[in-house]
């Protein structure tokens, strides 16, 4: 095919998933991608990919591993300053030092330097998708969409909007959310790789009355996601219980408001009873889990095993600024440290994290047909991963005696100066040339 190109590397993604069937993870030591016009056109072993294309342009990158590219499912762009605010718990680190972070995304300036390092520090990172919380102010939601789109990633994102229980700057009425949540959806809805998601704060911020401008967004703009946050920790729980008394439960706000179904993805869902897990599965809604975050603010362990055993969809999300790096690999070792101590953990190996970090989140944001794993037909994001000159993930990696080992090393000890290139659509987004 015209206009084909090649990547030639150590090549691993799952095209199946991992936690229903053991056959989910597929690799090649000699591997190959092609893709043409921004599509996986095939995946395998290199002397048959080339032997198929062998008029394609190729690039020979065997000292790479070739993943597919990384999707973050709950973000935070304004909270970058406020990674590592260590000793205090979800609503006094808010109050402290995340909300006052937040107002000053009021200066446009301040607003436009915060999203083009966002979007520049996500590429950098190998992430090609997100669903980003977006800001409160719609100047700075709007310099987030325009960075964005430039940046070439694919990333959905809303104005966060609340009416009660925050700093009086980042309140409004929910008519005011409605008009200007309207604007941004008709100005960037579809724009390119943007989709926008209607975002309310959380309950703890928002009225039946908010929630139901929420509603009327989602009915209005059937295309668009919804997002927001639950469960997170009991103090927080118990805070949603004395707002919404008629509601059975933080589940139940959101539900009750008609805002769970197969285009919501709530951050968090820690402290969830069966109940709340087997109405989330009916409605089809999916869960960010958020390892570091539920951590570092002394929240709580995700149960993971609980979520699959209900059949409750769930990607990954680096929560930053609770988070602690924009690193999905990094996630995922503390999503398996954290899984490995609780009681009843979920038991996870090198597929099931290479999963959470791809697929999983693209089939969580509503992307599953385009990204998340290589599958020909699939849009090219890809991530070639190598390690630096004499680093021990050299050393480990030149011992490896098997994939495991290799994804093992890799999720446990690669970082942001492991990725030296991150493509969507076949287009490269960042190279590292040192």
């Amino acid at each position: 095919m015209p206009g084909t190109t090649i990547l030639r590397a150590r090549v691993a993604h799952t095209p199946r998933d991992p936690f229903t069937t053991s056959d989910a993870l597929e690799t090649f030591d000699d591997g190959a991608v092609a893709f043409a016009d921004g599509v996986i056109v095939a995946t395998g072993a290199a002397e048959d990919v080339l032997a198929q294309h062998p008029g394609a342009e190729v690039q020979d990158r065997r000292d790479c591993v070739l993943i597919p590219g990384m999707v973050d499912t709950h973000v935070h762009y304004p909270q970058i300053p406020v990674i590592g605010a260590m000793g205090l718990e979800l609503l006094e680190w808010l109050a402290q030092r995340t909300l006052p972070e937040e107002a000053k995304m009021a200066d446009l300036a301040h607003a436009t330097k915060a999203a083009e390092r966002f979007t520049r520090l996500l590429a950098g990172n190998g992430t090609t998708s997100a669903l980003v919380f977006g800001s409160h102010f719609p100047q700075a939601q709007h310099a987030l969409f325009e960075a964005a789109d430039r940046s070439g990633l694919r990333i959905a994102s809303g104005l966060v909007v609340s009416d009660r229980n925050l700093r009086p700057e980042l309140e409004v009425t929910p008519d005011e959310a409605h008009a200007e949540s309207t604007r941004l959806i008709e100005r960037w809805h579809g724009q390119g790789r943007l989709r926008y998601a209607v975002t309310p704060r959380f309950s703890v911020s928002a009225t039946e009355e908010m929630l139901g401008a929420c509603r009327t967004l989602l009915d209005e703009h059937p295309t668009t996601l919804f997002t927001s946050h639950v469960n997170e920790s009991p103090g927080e729980i118990a805070f949603v219980k004395q707002l919404f008394p008629h509601s059975r439960d933080y589940i139940g706000t959101y539900e009750d408001a008609g805002l769970l179904n197969d285009r919501s993805v709530l951050a968090h869902n820690v402290h969830a009873s069966d109940e709340e897990l087997h109405r989330l599965a009916c409605a089809h809604t999916a869960v960010a889990h958020c390892p570091s975050s539920n951590a570092f603010l002394s929240s709580g362990i995700f149960p993971m095993a609980r979520h699959v055993e209900h059949g409750v969809c769930f990607g990954m999300g680096t929560d930053v600024g609770a988070g602690t790096g924009l690193s999905m690999l990094k996630e995922a070792l503390v999503a398996y440290h954290v899984q490995m101590v609780r009681t009843e953990g979920q038991m996870l190996g090198p597929a099931q994290l290479l999963y959470l970090a791809t697929a999983a989140g693209a089939k969580a944001i509503g992307l599953n047909d385009l990204a998340g794993d290589l599958t020909p037909g699939k849009q090219a994001d890809l991530v070639l991963l190598k390690p630096p000159p004499n680093s021990t993930l050299e050393a480990v990696l030149e011992e490896a005696p098997d994939w495991n080992a290799a994804l093992g090393a890799i999720f446990t000890l690669a970082r942001e100066e492991c990725v030296v290139e991150t493509r969507v659509s076949g287009e490269i987004v960042h190279t590292r040339t040192k």
